[in-house]
Order: C-alpha cells, then sequence, then structure tokens
C-alpha cells in the first residue's frame, strides 16, 4: 500500500476519496475570469484549484515559435479544428503579477480550496512559499530539471511530478532528488501529452506500473475531452485526478476543447463518488441484507411425495426448488439418514425441526 500524503485539509492515498483538482492555469484570461473559474470549482465540490505561475519573457525563447492545438467548433457534433499560435502570445495570457496571485490565493482560501500551481522558475517556488500554497508542481517538461525540482523538494511542500514522456528511469531520478532533500511527500502524475491526448496515448495501466514502483500516491492528469478516463483512472486506482474546467469549451484557445463546462462539474465529481462506492472492498463482504435477500433465489428441500413419521430422508422423494428458507441442497446430503419426527404432506419445504 501506497504512502499518504497531506495537500491542504485532505489526505492523499489508498483507501482515501480521490482528491480531484480542477485546473484552471490554461483556461483563464486574467485575474477575473481565473475567480470565476474558482468559484465553479467550489461550487462543485472540488478539492483544490491549480494554476500555472508564468514568466513568458523568460520562458520562451523564441517568440515566435508556433503551437498547435485543437479547438471546438460545434459543441454538438464535436466538429474541431486545428489551429497554430504563437506559445509565447498564449501563455501571455495566462500571466497575473504577484499581488495578483495573492488576491487569488486569498480568494480560494475563503472558499476552502486547496490551492496550488506549476511553477517554471526557483523565484516562482518563493512565490509560493510566500502565499502559502499547499503544493508544487513539476511540469512533465522539467522532469529532468534537477535543481528546480531540489529547490521545490526544499520548501518542505507536496511535489507533485508530472511525467508525460518521461521514462520509468526519469521518474525515478526526479523522485530521488525530492527524496534526497528529506522530503517524501510525493505525488506522480500519469499525465498523457497532447491538446487533447490520444487515446493510445493515455496508457491506465502505468497508473498501476507507477503504484507498483514507488510508495507514493498516483494521479491522473486528463488531458482528454469529457470524463471517461478520468473514471477508469480511479477505477484502476488513481489517488488524484485532475481535470482543466472553462467557462466555455468553444473558446478558441488551447485545452478548452478538453475542458469540463459549468454544467458538468459537478456531475464529474458525483460520478467519481459513485465509482468509488461501486468499486468496493477487494474482499467478498456480504452485508445483512444481501444474506438475506439471497435465500429468495436459492433453494430448499421440498416433498415431491408424503412421508410418514420414522421415514429417513434418504427414502424420500425431494425436490429443490425456490426460495432458501429450509434445507439447502449443501445441507442435504448431511441429513440422509435423519428420521421424520412427523407426517408431512407433499410440497413440505423440509426444515430440520422435521427430523427427531
Amino acid at each position: 500500500m501506497n504512502k499518504t500524503v497531506k495537500l491542504g485539509r485532505r489526505k492523499i492515498g489508498d483507501h482515501q476519496p480521490c482528491f480531484i483538482t480542477f485546473e484552471a492555469g490554461p483556461t483563464h484570461d486574467g485575474l477575473e475570469s481565473a475567480k470565476r473559474l474558482v468559484i465553479l470549482a467550489a461550487e462543485a465540490g472540488a478539492d483544490a484549484i491549480k494554476f500555472q505561475v508564468l514568466d513568458p519573457d523568460r520562458l520562451v525563447a523564441d517568440k515566435k515559435q508556433l503551437f498547435s492545438y485543437e479547438i471546438l467548433l460545434d459543441r454538438e457534433t464535436g466538429v474541431s479544428e486545428t489551429v497554430s499560435e504563437p506559445l509565447y502570445d498564449i501563455l501571455c495570457l495566462r500571466t497575473l503579477n504577484p499581488e495578483e496571485w495573492k488576491e487569488l490565493k486569498a480568494y480560494s482560501d475563503s472558499l476552502g480550496l486547496a490551492f496550488f500551481a506549476t511553477i517554471s522558475f526557483e523565484d516562482e517556488i518563493e512565490l509560493l512559499e510566500n502565499l502559502g500554497c499547499d503544493s508544487i508542481k513539476i511540469a512533465s517538461a522539467d522532469v529532468n530539471h534537477w535543481p528546480l525540482i531540489r529547490r521545490a523538494a526544499r520548501t518542505g511542500m507536496c511535489i507533485q511530478l508530472d511525467t508525460g514522456n518521461a521514462t520509468i528511469g526519469e521518474i525515478e531520478e526526479a523522485v530521488d532528488i525530492v527524496v534526497s532533500e528529506r522530503n517524501e511527500n510525493i505525488i506522480i502524475h500519469n499525465c498523457p501529452s497532447g491538446y487533447p491526448a490520444r487515446l493510445e496515448s493515455i496508457n491506465l495501466n502505468l497508473i498501476r506500473t507507477l503504484k507498483h514502483i514507488f510508495p507514493y500516491p498516483v494521479a491522473f492528469s486528463d488531458h482528454t475531452p469529457g470524463w471517461d478516463m478520468d473514471i477508469a483512472a480511479v477505477a484502476v486506482g488513481a489517488n488524484l485526478v485532475e481535470k482543466t474546467i472553462t467557462e466555455d469549451r468553444t473558446t478558441r484557445s488551447v485545452e478548452h476543447i478538453m475542458s469540463l463546462e459549468p454544467h458538468e462539474m459537478k456531475a464529474f465529481i458525483q460520478k467519481i463518488r459513485e465509482v468509488e462506492i461501486a468499486m468496493g472492498n477487494s474482499r467478498r463482504v456480504l452485508h445483512p441484507e444481501e444474506l438475506e435477500k439471497r435465500k429468495t433465489i436459492r433453494r430448499s428441500a421440498f416433498l415431491k411425495m408424503p412421508v410418514t413419521k420414522g421415514q429417513t430422508l434418504r427414502q424420500a422423494e425431494v425436490e429443490f426448488r425456490r426460495p432458501r428458507y429450509g434445507i439447502p441442497p449443501n445441507e442435504f446430503e448431511k441429513l440422509m439418514n435423519r428420521n421424520f419426527a412427523r407426517d408431512l404432506a407433499a410440497g413440505h419445504m423440509i426444515e430440520i425441526s422435521d427430523f427427531e
């Protein structure tokens, strides 16, 4: 069984409810829209809201570098279109200043949501420390950025590692860096690449593999439209799911196509909770009502012909019929030499009290 880690007020790990994070980093376009997404996440019952701390001027060397993604043209038919635009322009939409981050964090706190963000530079880690964040997330692209991971681990905060396109060896090295800083508050994400991700790249079985290799909770960061893959991830053992949300899936920008809209968010969480209940226990445990109900479909021994007092059960002609309120078939043979204590008519359901 994997270790349990703490994120905000919640524990994350096996035998804990799945931790549900709504990702708003790529789908807001400023403080006010970010706050609206925080409200939607809180109203739906999410555990956390996630953003991305970005400095496009430092992060993107080539301001004209193009980034391709899909946009949704028609919500009903699912018709989409592939578009390209400079990555720099995309990231600029997501940029907030330190005062705005402070306001957004306080707003999330007031609504009871855990708050964390993906970072790209070491000084952004300091920002999250000053904000009093609950976790730091490392992007898949930085799984080999050891200096950044090391600095994040030193905070003692929960470190979430995205691992899209990383080898198992690279994940092991990143985890070792965190542990070397005496921080074992780690969550490893299976994060399929693509906007949206191709089915062939999702590899849900990797969740089981990661849980087998590492003693830490494993999460699923979803990059697919709808919630089918999230439900499947919970079923194979994901301890946390991260799903992008938007005010409008047809927004002409990256990641909106695969995001949940406001009317879907609460239902998404409800479905995950229902799956958790339905998953039940690895042991076969029957509740008292199940034990009682099964008697109506199991069988008892009934007399086909009358019997007289002193006659043995072996001599009687019986038939096994529903319900199972009398002697069941699996106990019948043990009683073959018992004598009836009185005369009984055909059709009688045989009970233990019928014998001498």
